[in-house]
């Protein structure tokens, strides 16, 4: 595990809010990352335009991010925590996750798991809270194959009830995988979710075969965050078997 050193002069000298005690852990490195066990930590920003980003990281089951970015479109950054499965879906009799999560009330903004299979062919994206409407209009949106003409993503299903939730469900492509979104009807920052529920229903829409299960991550995907905002994530688990 790394230490992070000088932590709290680091936090007065970019001006973010680190938890009461200096956090173990602290990167503004633009992929800064660390491992903590069988979870790992990545600072993750990546998008044109962005600002400072700080991670702190006490614990799998404490940390938080401080992140300054300006009032323009595009996606910034997606500081998380990551747990690699290794396993197909046939085989898995059980994953799920859980998490606590404090937000901002500004900002442009989604608290997102991110799931991928080995191969990365596919990317499962269950939106729990975001600044966005869960029908694809808003400041931050799915991707999507179909548009309407207010510039909104449409949905191919309203209403999925899977995996403990209720979601609207988008299909589209970034250009190097295909991207199922799952967006909660209702915002939640303490999402429990069937992950394995989930990727079942995908199996039987036909969408996907029996892949192996890599990395369920966690994090906040950031479009904006203008004048510096908090983000923080208690008592995340995974649980895989």
């Amino acid at each position: 595990m790394k230490k992070a050193l000088c932590t709290t002069a680091l936090a007065i000298a970019i001006g973010f809010t680190l938890p009461a005690h200096a956090a173990t852990w602290a990167t503004s490195a633009q992929y800064g990352s660390a491992q903590f066990g069988p979870y790992n930590f990545n600072n993750d920003v990546w998008g044109q335009g962005a600002g400072p980003q700080t991670l702190w990281v006490n614990s799998p089951t404490d940390w938080g991010v401080w992140a300054d970015h300006p009032n323009t479109g595009g996606i910034k950054s997606y500081p998380h925590i990551s747990y690699y499965v290794g396993k197909q879906v046939g085989s898995l009799s059980r994953l799920t996750s859980s998490v606590t999560t404090t937000t901002p009330g500004g900002g442009a903004w989604e608290t997102t798991y991110d799931i991928w299979d080995t191969n990365h062919a596919y990317e499962i994206m269950l939106w729990a809270n975001s600044t966005g409407w869960s029908n694809g209009c808003g400041n931050v949106k799915p991707i999507s194959y179909n548009w309407d003409g207010n510039g909104c993503a449409i949905p191919v299903y309203w209403n999925v009830n899977v995996g403990g939730s209720t979601w609207n469900v988008f299909r589209g492509s970034n250009g190097n995988n295909q991207v199922f979104s799952f967006l909660r009807t209702s915002n939640t920052n303490s999402p429990n979710v069937d992950v394995l529920a989930i990727l079942r229903y995908l199996q039987n829409m036909g969408w996907m075969g029996n892949v192996t299960v890599g990395d369920v991550q966690f994090g906040f995907e950031i479009t904006s965050s203008a004048g510096g905002m908090n983000f923080g994530a208690r008592n995340f688990t995974v649980t895989a078997y």
